[in-house]
């Protein structure tokens, strides 16, 4: 009787096979530099490179609270409304308290603090929506986008919220100051990743979001508290928001209706590019990271090549947004 035939090999060619998809997003931003090279020597020097990673932050800061999101199983599309909505309200907290605090520095750091606290009482709210009200993640941050960014309009006027002078030149730093020949922002993005990969990796939090993304039903047989882990998932994303609209605001030093427009798709494409399963239940902050520098090299290499007009960037970011999901059906 010939020997039954092993199931080793296959076995080894599926592991070899997730290897090359967890490595697919580094190799395409490696050939995407490449590339960027060739077309424009511009694109490898040093002042560049700071650039594009520096504006890659806000949206690496927002797609890391993104990933625990779309891990459990959710989405978010107001993150951007989200963070125009709290731009304004803080930057209007900070003007009415430069006229009757003295201390400019403290002005700052309580507009800091109010921001933070906002943009996770927001998520605090889509949680409670999603979890207590029994409503689906799409329709309840489908009606915050909308409620978000009409506030922030009706607050402006429809023009823009622009941040006191005095106050401004205290803030400015905190976008365009840097540390170690880093920005700030890069710092800030470097240091919310590694946190939010010790989270999801090594904690019992984190071990709770992949599995209510992976069968919701059975975390909870398994006596996981999902509402509380849905809820507090939520907050964290807020919170995530708040972080990148105090990096934000000093860029500009303002707050319009066009404050964060489609930061919500750069954000899930981040995640989803980066190899985050779209049904939830896996995905890995490294890759959200490699997502998000891999999308703004994209738009950078537009910039400088004029390869197609950069008015398409958002155009490229959907095709990539639902090539990834076409590549990732059945994915569980």
């Amino acid at each position: 009787m010939p020997p039954v035939p092993t199931e080793a090999p296959a076995g080894r060619a599926g592991l070899l096979a997730r290897r090359l998809q967890d490595l697919g997003p580094l190799l395409g931003l490696i050939l995407l530099c490449a590339a960027g090279t060739a077309l424009n020597p511009d694109f490898a020097t040093v002042d560049n490179v700071l650039n594009v990673l520096t504006r890659t932050a806000f949206i690496g800061i927002i797609a890391v609270g993104m990933t625990f999101v779309i891990i459990s199983g959710g989405i978010d599309l107001s993150v951007g409304s989200m963070a125009a909505l709290i731009a304004g309200s803080m930057i209007l907290l900070m003007n009415a308290l430069g006229a009757s605090v003295a201390s400019p520095y403290l002005v700052v750091t309580l507009g800091i603090v109010f921001a933070l606290l906002l943009g996770a009482l927001f998520g605090l709210a889509h949680g409670l929506l999603i979890t207590k009200g029994r409503i689906e993640p799409f329709i309840v941050t489908l009606g915050t986008l909308g409620i978000f960014r009409a506030y922030l309009t009706y607050l402006a006027d429809g023009g823009a919220i622009t941040l006191d002078n005095a106050v401004s030149d205290v803030y400015s730093p905190a976008y365009y100051g840097s540390v170690l020949g880093l920005p700030i922002p890069i710092w800030v993005f470097l240091f919310t990743a590694l946190l939010g990969a010790l989270v999801l990796n090594r904690t019992r939090y984190g071990r709770y979001v992949q599995a209510i993304g992976s069968n919701e039903q059975v975390a909870r047989y398994a006596a996981v508290e999902v509402d509380r882990v849905k809820m507090l998932t939520y907050a964290v994303l807020g919170l995530c928001v708040g972080v990148a609209t105090v990096l934000y605001v000093p860029r500009l030093g303002s707050a319009s209706p066009t404050t964060g427009l489609l930061w919500e798709l750069e954000a899930i494409a981040s995640v989803i590019v980066g190899g985050t399963a779209l049904k939830g239940g896996e995905g890995r902050i490294a890759g959200t990271v490699v997502g998000a520098i891999l999308l703004s090299v994209i738009s950078n290499i537009l910039n400088l090549t004029s390869i197609i007009s950069v008015y398409l960037n958002a155009a490229v970011q959907g095709v990539v947004i639902i090539i990834v999901a076409f590549l990732q059906r059945g994915r569980r």
